[in-house]
């Protein structure tokens, strides 16, 4: 195949891939292809296979000083004991390699949900696909914010603009064309070529894949470019920070019992063991990769409830959310727009039915023959880039008609908002297909947010040229030098633009949003290429559109939701200010404070004066991208966690700058997506209150098995060091320090993980980011439930052992008992920092309940089972004996609950004399 496609014409390039240009390829053509030419990806790291993971868990210090330690005590003759050690350790190093196993697959499927889409033609239907399936001859579909999938030769471009600055460095955007390039010119200099992973920053376009993967030209540089590493969150680089210290002081407490130990007359080899295996045990070395799953469990939770995380941090910082700032289409509403009423030619109208359905009645005193009206409905129809389907199959204009009879499904592809003006179009009789037989569209100026308008030019059977124009009546109405006025054009005097904003003002007041339509007639043909200044000016104003996008049910309690848990609420909207204003009352946004500020009166401010008010502000009004940066970075100022919806390429910096950049799903752009940390698969605001949720419930999950780990370690250190300094046999062998750390530090820690969020976590105040994992009286819970577990197995043990009850390893195992039960009760008090176990339920965490159930039967086994008793040193246990372990390992959850209740009464007392 040829390389310079820049120089072939795009029938030509067609030709050579047996593509049509329009058409595009067959699905059968499509797997064929893909089966030749492979997935459009670039080459990845291989991934790091599994027994290499399982080595790695051998490669922590205190393990192979516990492995080494464990040789010596062979050579020593303690076969048994070194052995067992060894199966031990074993275990251990698979459960660590399942955990980072699972950790790291959850990360891959997280990246295949954030893969980039493509919008291509296949076998004559717009589809969207994902990027890796794209193949040779496949026609690809560009617009304003996407990133390019592939090596594509242009076949269409409306005024498309390319930023290539990741081929090229040059970060200005190149204006593309489709005519062939003659010559040998490099990738910046193809003019009619757009590159795989450039970003498409204006206009639109259509071309056809010429290369994918590997063969791309950002393929051949693929060595050069790095991928991203796992980025760490905050609390992960304090946990590991945190791990270091808790190291050095397990360290020198171990180190303190092995020559106590010592100097008593305990064997060396032995005391070296127990203080290596009471090291390995007490420090907390898994603590960040418990963390790591933790959050790869929560991410994978958000993803059920529509949340996709690209960025780990924002799982932490969405619990610290004091102030979300939203879009109201789409997000806030239901982004199904349905045009209700229309003014045209001051004359008013009505439309009736319901959605994208193509059905419905024109009320109006016009005549359905009035220049004006089809005028209306022919801007409406051709200044339009939305696609009517049903069933997601898009229908040309006749055969649309006979669908529309059969079936009521209906649906757009493209814009809500254009999706509206398409439909009532379509009432009023008129189709973009059938218009465009007569009339051939040439020119096109895309709407953004900062032009506020669309126009298109059209050339007409005889060769005249007519612009097309619609956008913010406000913008519209300044371009328009003329009118309609009982059926005649006349001049637009001061007056008559006053009334019509008049008209614009009690729509919007309505919750309608409100788009000016207009034209003009340019004259005939000619060879220059026309600019936006030339095409939009001495406009004839024909109408108003007033569309509803009612809020979503669920939004104004979601709103609620947010107000209970502390979290401020901001609508931010292009939308005339009375629309913004209707629709944040259906919302619940505008209270006694609640203030609305505008696009023009956010310029007046400086950033100190919006400093002062933007807490006041509850909704932003006629406001553009740019704006939004503004908000965010007051907002932060003022110290809030910002959370920022957006979905266009203007968006991005905003959504960059927020703490919380949160993308849409469906109607976001590539750049946008990737600009964010949260991208919404739904596009609803549902959903983020959703994701704060889990968010907090992640934290408070994270904080759970930090006071369980923590708590369970401390007792185990305590309880050997306090023996030693009271001059007592050692109360545990290392062999059953490690046995119990397996049982107890394994499944139940991991199965907090998952701990379903309390029920009131919505109803607590956002903590603050630089707030330490230790704060409320955490790291006062952990000494004092440590010292509890630690004194009474030591009770246990010195009780026994001193009242002669028996001999040795009775003493020890009773010890070992109480020492695993009364951390495996102890995990059911963590459950909560706020409720007891009844109040939280004891059945709402089955997880939970298998992981303790499993972990009592493997210590039951070891106690009763008589092969597994000389290798524990265990003895069976009587009645009476567990009688003792049982109230002892129960009495600190006791004791907390019984804690907890009286705390309650007392607070509700005191809020009773208050009142």
């Amino acid at each position: 195949m040829p390389e310079q496609w820049y120089s072939l014409t795009g029938e030509e390039v067609a030709a050579v891939f047996q593509s049509d240009p329009h058409r595009g390829l067959d699905e059968r053509e499509v797997r064929e292809r893909a089966a030749r030419f492979g997935p459009n990806e670039l080459a990845r790291a291989p991934r790091v296979p599994l027994w290499r993971m399982f080595v790695e868990q051998f490669k922590d210090f205190m393990v192979l000083i516990l492995l080494a330690a464990t040789v010596i005590s062979g050579f020593l003759g303690e076969f048994m004991d070194a052995a067992t050690i060894m199966v031990i350790v074993i275990i251990n190093a698979i459960l660590g390699c399942i955990q980072e196993y699972r950790a790291e697959r959850s990360m891959e499927a997280l990246k295949e949900l954030t893969a980039p889409e493509a919008r291509v033609i296949r076998g004559g239907m717009e589809q969207k696909t994902s990027a890796a399936g794209l193949v040779p001859g496949d026609v690809v579909l560009l617009e304003a914010g996407d990133r390019v999938p592939a090596d594509l030769r242009l076949l269409e471009a409306v005024n498309l603009e390319i930023e290539e600055s990741a081929l090229t460095g040059e970060s200005a955007p190149v204006k593309k064309k489709v005519e062939p390039i003659s010559g040998r010119v490099t990738p910046g200099d193809a003019r009619n070529m757009a590159y795989l992973g450039t970003v498409v920053t204006r206009g639109r376009g259509r071309g056809i894949v010429v290369a994918t993967g590997m063969a791309t030209e950002m393929g051949r540089i693929a060595g050069l470019i790095q991928e991203a590493g796992s980025e760490e969150t905050p609390l992960q680089r304090r946990l590991a920070q945190l791990g270091r210290g808790l190291v050095a002081f397990c360290l020198l407490v171990c180190a303190l019992v092995v020559a106590v130990g010592i100097y008593r007359g305990e064997p060396a080899h032995q005391m070296f063991l127990a203080g290596v295996s009471l090291a390995v045990a007490a420090i907390p070395e898994g603590l960040p990769a418990i963390v790591t799953v933790a959050l790869a469990i929560g991410v994978q939770r958000m993803i059920r409830r529509r949340a996709i995380i690209r960025k780990l941090p924002a799982v932490e910082t969405l619990g610290c959310a004091t102030v979300i700032c939203s879009d109201k289409t789409g997000t806030l509403t239901q982004n199904e727009m349905t045009v209700r009423r229309a003014v045209v030619g001051q004359v008013p109208l009505e439309f009736t039915g319901e959605g994208y359905d193509p059905k419905g009645q024109i009320i109006t005193s016009l005549s359905p023959r009035a220049e004006e009206l089809q005028l209306f409905f022919k801007i409406a129809a051709l200044c339009n880039n939305a696609v009517l389907t049903r069933s997601g199959i898009s229908i040309g204009g006749l055969f649309r008609s006979l669908a529309c009879r059969e079936s009521p499904v209906w649906s757009i592809n493209g814009d809500p908002t254009e999706g509206a003006l398409l439909v009532m179009a379509a009432k009023g009789g008129f189709w973009r297909e059938e218009l465009e037989r007569h009339e051939q569209r040439v020119m096109e100026f895309p709407f953004d947010s900062e032009r506020k308008r669309m126009s298109v030019v059209y050339k007409q059977a005889d060769g005249t040229l007519v612009a097309y124009v619609k956008g913010a009546p406000d913008v519209v109405l300044e371009l328009c030098t003329h009118h309609y006025r009982q059926g005649r054009i006349v001049p637009l005097t001061p007056r008559q633009r006053e009334e019509i904003l008049r008209q614009n003002a009690a729509m919007a007041s309505d919750a309608l949003r409100v788009l000016a339509l207009a034209w003009c007639r340019l004259g005939p043909a000619s060879t220059g290429e026309l600019t936006e200044a030339e095409v939009e000016q001495n406009l004839v104003f024909v109408g108003l559109a007033g569309m509803i996008d009612p809020p979503r049910p669920a939004a104004v309690m979601a709103v609620q939701r947010c107000r209970r848990a502390g979290i401020k609420v901001v609508m931010i909207t292009g939308d005339h200010r009375l629309t913004a204003a209707a629709v944040a009352r259906e919302l619940g946004l505008l209270g006694r404070q609640g203030r609305i500020l505008t696009g023009s009166e956010l310029d007046q401010l400086d950033d100190e004066q919006l400093g002062r008010i933007v807490g006041e502000v509850a909704v932003y009004a006629r406001v553009s991208p740019r704006h939004k940066l503004r908000i965010v970075r007051a907002l932060k100022q003022a110290g809030h966690v910002v959370a920022m919806t957006g979905d266009g390429i203007n968006d991005a910096p905003a959504i960059k700058e927020a703490d919380i950049g949160i993308a849409m799903g469906i109607t976001g752009t590539d750049v946008t997506k990737e600009a964010s940390s949260m991208v919404l698969a739904d596009d609803n605001f549902t959903t983020i209150v959703a994701a704060v949720e889990e968010g907090r419930g992640i934290y408070d999950n994270i904080r759970k098995f930090i006071r369980y780990l923590l708590s369970c370690n401390v007792g185990e250190v305590l309880v050997m060091f306090f023996a030693v300094l009271a001059g007592l046999p050692l109360p545990l062998l290392p062999i059953q320090i490690l046995w119990m750390n397996l049982v107890t530090d394994g499944l139940p820690a991991m199965a907090l993980g998952v701990d379903p969020p309390d029920p009131d976590i919505m109803y607590r105040p956002p903590r603050h980011p630089r707030e330490s994992i230790f704060a409320h009286g955490l790291a006062w819970r952990i000494l004092g439930s440590g010292l509890a577990i630690g004194l009474g197995t030591l009770i246990v043990f010195a009780g026994v052992y001193s009242l002669g009850y028996g001999h040795l390893d009775l003493a020890r195992t009773m010890a070992f008992n109480t020492l695993v039960f009364s951390q495996l009760f102890f995990v059911f008090t963590c459950r909560s920092e706020h409720h007891t176990i009844w109040e939280v339920g004891l059945f709402s965490n089955p997880h939970l309940l298998a992981a303790v159930l499993c972990s009592i039967l493997l210590q039951l086994a070891v106690t009763y089972v008589p092969y597994l008793q000389p290798a524990f040193h265990t003895v069976p246990l009587d009645a009476p004996h567990w009688l003792v372990v049982i109230l002892v390992s129960l009495t600190p959850p006791l004791f907390n609950t019984a804690f907890r209740h009286l705390q309650l009464r007392v607070r509700e007392k005191i809020m009773y004399i208050k009142v």
